[in-house]
């Protein structure tokens, strides 16, 4: 018994120090959403169409480039940038910060873009891995 406890607070220790120290690797800088065909018509019909959240959260170093598709028949509004039905829209960003940007795609008609610095070896990686986690099992 007294040698499992130890083996299992081993396993323990080692995992929470691979969360703190390991590298973050995403495969892919984008954070891709997509405006789906029919959202402006529905919208039109009176049908409140949630397509993109509220707030997208970036991470610089991680995933920092914010890609919108169009797949609508109509033009989108993203900010400054007009979508084109069929084309995309690929914004990097490089600072820290939070960003608000007006949204067609978007029931309110705006949309935040926070973006979170690249989380720091130790107890800020900690804390990044674990926020992430949870947010996976959380409704869009």
């Amino acid at each position: 018994m007294k040698h499992t406890l130890s083996w299992l607070l081993l396993v323990l220790a080692f995992a929470l120090g691979w969360t703190a120290f390991s590298p973050i690797s995403a495969g892919s800088a984008e954070e891709l959403f997509e405006i789906p065909k029919g959202t402006y018509a529905r919208r039109m019909a009176g049908d409140r169409v949630e397509i993109l959240p509220n707030a997208i959260r970036l991470t610089l170093g991680v995933r920092n480039v914010l890609l919108l598709r169009n797949r609508d028949e109509v033009p989108q509004v993203f900010g400054p940038a007009l979508i084109m039905p069929g084309q995309s829209l690929r914004l990097p960003f490089e600072v820290a910060s939070t960003y608000s940007f007006a949204c067609t795609a978007h029931a309110s008609g705006q949309m935040q873009v926070i973006v979170d610095p690249d989380p720091a070896p130790g107890w800020g990686r900690f804390q990044w891995r674990i926020k992430r986690l949870s947010s996976k099992g959380r409704a869009p």
